[in-house]
């Protein structure tokens, strides 16, 4: 009995021994969780988060683009603060006033905010000619709206997401003056008021024909708005035919002429922008309103999904392993899809489908991650081009040979089919072995000989042993020196134990040091043995 005991604990150290043994030089590199994502140098289409999870994730940007060179006015609600919105393109000036709040990324619709308006009026009268929660006016001659400018194609495009759609909600009101061919001043007026669940569009003394001496007046109308759900509205002019459109979600809902017939054909009226105008937003609206812009063109196809559709990628700097030939056996992630509810903010807004360690990053309405890596062993050696990557799946053992001190990472990111929806990543894991060079061998001894020194020692236990280098100089740690017959350190003693260096000068005290190295091409040398000395002497016999 007392034999079989001692068995059992002699095997549960071996097993324990073989164990720790094992996980020796397998190591973990982490980005993201509780690191940061610093290591991702490269990100198109992709917007760091901190409204998911505890800690931020990398996920599809929801950000409009901001390069249009036809963009005229850009607020994207983005900032923290209503008293910082801006209007991105410089053009505007822009004023909030403390009944104005903001939302964070779980309520927008595009972004990493959105404009909350609360639908107080206290000061109808007022709030019409110059105040409101968001009073915006021409700051630039750029501005297209800046006074007495003419222009020809434009858009005008916002995000909605209203509370209640009462009556009389107005969203959006443009007011200036405007004078007459022959000297009369004139009330201009653009207009975006709630009947009947619907929008209502009128754009008073804003058309003006070719020689400015008349002026019209445009009504578009759309059909019902629900309340609680974003809904996308879209005003565009083209100046060649003078068609007016008014489309909620993409949908054509209403049309008109500012031509002299009011229909195709006939003399086309301009727009034109009066006097100290000033563009009031929300000024009676309860509710959400996001990416309010304004273009200098006709809008033929607006952005509508949440998402590109592209998707975006990732690229991480070169990760330092710590040797050559370092092995990477698997990549792991942690993750999952982020909803914020679609069009309606209520019914969404949280983690789906959470991803952990291993297998496809990909989700039944089918937005994925996929993943690719390349290594070398220096940077030198880097591919400039897309070269080189290689797909792989997250959690299984790399089949091929991953190997390299220097490893990167790509990621490409895709949304839903519908554009509603984007994977998160919340971290990512590289588990790899580092190919440290073979252990220094021990024992070293020399003994000083005429013109010579013999030098031995015991063989390094390593496996990965290929052969000896033997290091030696005149000052200790500076292995510099030169044999008249084997030539300058070191020297390659492949897998001998001892070795004679003849050709040193006699009363001169050398300093020895070994090390091994390995299998590599080329090879990777260890750290030196312990060092000795020897002063090579003539010997009287």
């Amino acid at each position: 009995m007392r034999k079989a005991t001692v068995a059992i604990i002699i095997t549960g150290i071996l097993l324990h021994i073989t164990g720790a043994a094992y996980g020796i030089g397998e190591s973990t590199l982490v980005l993201g969780a509780g690191s940061s994502w610093n290591s991702v140098d490269k990100r198109t289409g992709i917007a760091e988060i901190s409204a998911i999870r505890t800690n931020s994730v990398l996920t599809l940007s929801s950000t409009r683009p901001g390069d249009d060179p036809h963009l005229d006015m850009a607020l994207s609600f983005d900032e923290e603060r209503p008293d910082m919105f801006t209007d991105k393109t410089g053009h505007y000036r822009v004023s909030a006033s403390a009944a104005l709040s903001g939302v964070n990324y779980r309520w927008s619709r595009a972004g990493t905010g959105a404009a909350l308006f609360s639908g107080d009026s206290p000061r109808l009268t007022a709030m019409e000619e110059s105040e409101g929660p968001l009073v915006i006016s021409p700051r630039s001659t750029d501005a297209l709206f800046f006074s007495g400018q003419h222009f020809k194609d434009f858009s005008i495009e916002f995000w909605l997401y209203p509370l209640n759609m009462e009556n009389g909600e107005r969203l959006l009101s443009w007011s200036a003056t405007r004078q007459t061919k022959q000297g009369e001043k004139t009330f201009q007026r653009i207009q975006c008021i709630a009947a009947r669940n619907r929008l209502n569009w009128s754009f008073l003394d804003f058309f003006s024909s070719p020689d400015d001496g008349k002026q019209m007046t445009l009504s578009l109308s759309g059909s019902p708005v629900l309340p609680r759900a974003w809904s996308h509205h879209l005003i565009r002019f083209d100046s060649g035919t003078g068609l007016l459109e008014y489309l909620v979600d993409g949908r054509l809902e209403g049309v008109a002429y500012a031509t002299i017939t009011g229909r195709e054909g006939g003399e086309v009226y301009a727009p034109v922008a009066g006097d100290g105008g000033t563009l009031v937003l929300g000024g009676r609206f309860a509710g959400l309103m996001d990416e309010f812009r304004i273009y200098s063109r006709y809008n033929e196809t607006p952005l509508l999904s949440k998402y590109p559709l592209q998707g975006g990628r990732i690229e991480t700097r070169l990760l330092d392993l710590g040797e050559r030939n370092s092995r990477v056996l698997k990549v792991e992630a942690l993750g999952g899809i982020f909803s914020p509810g679609g069009r309606n903010p209520r019914a969404g807004g949280v983690m789906q489908n959470e991803y952990v360690g291993s297998g496809r990053f990909i989700f039944d309405n089918n937005s994925m991650i996929q993943f690719f890596i390349r290594a070398v062993d220096t940077p030198y050696q880097w591919p400039e081009s897309e070269s080189g990557w290689l797909p792989f799946e997250l959690g299984t053992d790399f089949t091929g040979n991953i190997r390299g001190r220097y490893v990167q990472l790509a990621a490409a990111f895709y949304p839903s089919g519908d554009g509603e929806a984007a994977p998160y990543l919340d971290e990512i894991r590289v588990v790899y072995q580092r190919d440290d060079p073979p252990l220094p061998p021990s024992m070293v001894t020399v003994a000083a000989k005429d013109g010579a020194v013999d030098i031995s020692w015991r063989a390094s236990p390593d496996p990965d042993v290929s052969g000896y280098l033997v290091y030696f100089g005149t000052v200790s740690g500076e292995y510099f020196g030169k044999s008249d017959i084997l030539g300058v350190s070191p020297i390659n003693v492949g897998k001998r134990t001892s070795v004679r260096i003849d050709g040193l000068k006699n009363g001169v005290l050398y300093y020895f040091a070994v090390a091994v190295y390995d299998r590599l091409n080329p090879a990777n040398a260890g750290v030196f043995s312990r060092e000795v000395s020897a002063r090579p002497l003539r010997i009287v016999e």
